[in-house]
């Protein structure tokens, strides 16, 4: 009898081997992970929507104020919302399962970067691009450099998170080699160098950006833990258990006074509370399962998170540039513009966030189609592993350059560079490496899935 694994939750876990030999079909998405997903991008953008402030002082000088994260209540609301570990949690799960059914197509990991590079960085390139054409000519025209500083900094958020997450994708083939062998020492693996950094962030402070790969690599490890074990429907007290142990630890380190209790202030640089707050969120969304399987279900739904599905992507690059782009521009009016956290302010937030959506509306028809990854000829050769390794230092030198020292007008156009280099490296995925059910009329049959289907995208 073959061999198994404790799984995530206490039940044993399949091993990728045995999984990936199934001949059970499965089908190609995880309704219940587009629902979670699309449910966090709403929550990203309606956040956003909360905290960009600009402010325009009596001496002429513009800030930006993160309004929301200023009031004292909000401390440990965002304790429940911060929802940027689930986004990898979630990506995770769908990136074993896409990396394992490329495998089986007979891509290698080089094949799987060039996917994710082309998926991620394609609509990026026309944001930074568009924005660094757009504001040097309202430079030239005469506007304010403080509003365009302004404006520039929008693009600095999405920037961050493209780098982690990338940093997190591109090393899954190796992550999930690891995973099949010793799921949980891996874990630990990645769990204690998350520890050893925040050890020395006092003394070495630069030394606490390492997070942003150990700490989103270790959270998308979770990701994989939970897709092995979801076949063996883990018990409610189970997920109970390890949400009230969790919260508790992550409580105990808080009132200890080792972190903040503002999970936006642990954000970046990441640091151990939001491993902590991904092991319950992950346990909170098996728990939830049922009642969002349900909800998936119904037609409307459907529709609405596979459209928004298929342009995530740029409803997450572009939401928050439009949002600065609108708020710097009324700075130039003469409209009302309340102080931040006043009454006022606050029934303004309905109209904020309607303006985003309209601006996102031609963007999403101009772009969309940008998430959409370019297919070769079937023959067609995959591409040499230097070309992809040279295109993802093209576009880790700008983002991590951006993630450190923000973004500046010269970084933008110096960005949208490096990020057009690393598409013509990257060239076109070879349709032989594409699932059937992602090109239009393929008609192959549908391969053996792993037991936990899901997204095939990130």
């Amino acid at each position: 009898m073959e061999a198994t694994r404790q799984g995530f939750l206490g039940g044993a876990m399949v091993s990728p081997q045995r999984a990936a030999g199934r001949p059970a079909l499965m089908p190609d998405r995880d309704p219940v992970i587009d629902l979670a997903r699309f449910f966090c991008l709403l929550l990203v953008v309606v956040g956003h929507t909360m905290m960009v402030s600009p402010v325009l002082h009596p001496d002429g000088t513009v800030t930006s104020e993160n309004t929301l994260g200023n009031q004292r209540w909000f401390e440990p609301v965002v304790w429940v919302l911060q929802i940027m570990p689930l986004f990898f949690v979630a990506g995770g799960i769908t990136g074993l399962q896409s990396w394992r059914r490329l495998r089986a197509r007979g891509g290698n990991a080089f094949d799987f970067m060039q996917g994710r590079l082309l998926r991620l960085i394609r609509p990026a390139t026309v944001l930074l691009a568009v924005m660094f054409a757009g504001l040097s000519l309202a430079l030239l025209s005469g506007v304010d450099p403080q509003v365009i500083q302004l404006l520039t900094s929008g693009a600095g958020m999405p920037l961050w998170f493209l780098a982690a997450y990338l940093a997190a994708q591109l090393n899954l083939p190796w992550l999930a080699a690891l995973h099949g062998r010793a799921p949980w020492l891996t874990l630990a693996g990645l769990t204690s160098l998350v520890v050893a950094v925040d050890c020395l962030r006092g003394v070495l402070p630069m030394l606490a950006y390492l997070n942003m790969v150990f700490l989103w690599c270790a959270v998308q490890q979770i990701g994989f833990i939970v897709a092995d074990s979801r076949p063996l429907h883990p018990s409610r007290p189970a997920l109970f258990g390890i949400i009230v142990a969790s919260n508790a630890l992550l409580g105990l380190l808080v009132l200890l006074g080792l972190y903040s209790g503002n999970m936006l202030v642990n954000l970046n640089p990441p640091n151990v509370t939001l491993l902590l707050l991904a092991i319950s969120q992950a346990a909170v969304l098996e728990l939830l399962r049922p009642l969002l399987a349900r909800t998936a279900s119904l037609a409307w739904v459907r529709r609405v998170v596979g459209v928004a599905g298929r342009r995530s992507m740029t409803v997450y690059l572009w939401h928050l540039p439009l949002l600065a782009a609108m708020s710097g521009l009324l700075l130039l009016t003469d409209l009302p513009k309340p102080a931040g956290g006043t009454a006022e302010w606050w029934w303004a937030r309905p109209v904020v966030l309607l303006g985003v959506i309209a601006l996102l509306l031609p963007v999403l028809a101009l772009f969309g189609r940008l998430e959409e990854r370019p297919m070769a000829p079937g023959p067609a050769p995959s591409r040499p592993a230097a070309a992809v390794l040279l295109a993802a230092v093209a576009v880790f030198v700008p983002a991590v350059q951006a993630a450190l020292n923000g973004l500046t007008l010269g970084l933008l156009g110096g960005g949208a560079a490096c990020f057009a280099l690393a598409v013509v490296l990257l060239g076109r995925i070879p349709a032989r490496l594409t699932a059937s059910a992602d090109r239009p009329g393929g008609s192959e049959p549908p391969l053996p899935r792993p037991p936990l289907s899901a997204n095939v995208e990130p």
